[in-house]
């Protein structure tokens, strides 16, 4: 190929290789929620988020909505902490830029604990701990969690929030 051919080519290849995505951010945040792993609520899981929105209103605090994409990043993380037998926020980072990408997230907080047998148990547990009971009384819109126990029956608890 002569060069004058050659140079307007490679141009081209180029330009073609690096082209714009045309998916909205909506497209690509649908795209990504269908391969969530969202696990079917259990009581306990309700009974907290009622536990924590309770608390909130009584102190004149918005109530917060429940996601599946927050869900999702929780599910993960406790299935990750009970893997390594370890209560601990190892990844937040990733789960929070998920959840800013793909949830539409501004602020992302969570809260862990593990042993706990009861909703209320573990609800008191982080409002008696100063740090705990800042980010459930946080300006968050969203939020969810996944409790889930280990092989000898222990819980494991990832309370995610998020302000939209």
């Amino acid at each position: 190929m002569k060069m004058p051919t050659f140079l307007p080519v490679m141009v081209l290849i180029v330009m073609l290789s690096f082209s714009c995505s045309t998916d909205s951010l909506d497209e690509t945040a649908s795209n990504a929620d269908t391969n969530l792993v969202v696990p079917e609520t259990k009581i306990i899981e309700i009974e907290i988020l009622d536990l924590i929105n309770d608390y909130r209103l009584s102190l004149g605090l918005n109530a917060l909505n429940s996601m599946e994409a927050i869900k999702s990043q929780a599910y993960n993380h406790t299935d990750y902490m009970i893997e390594k037998d370890n209560v601990s926020h190892d990844n937040f980072f990733q789960r929070k830029s998920y959840l800013i990408n793909y949830a539409g997230a501004n602020k992302v907080s969570e809260n862990v604990a593990y042993g706990y047998t009861k909703a209320e148990s573990v609800v008191n547990g982080w409002l008696n701990s100063p740090g705990h009971k800042e980010i459930i009384e946080g300006d968050f819109t969203n939020f969810d969690i996944s409790a889930e126990k280990n092989s000898e029956g222990k819980w494991y608890y990832t309370n995610i929030f998020v302000k939209k």
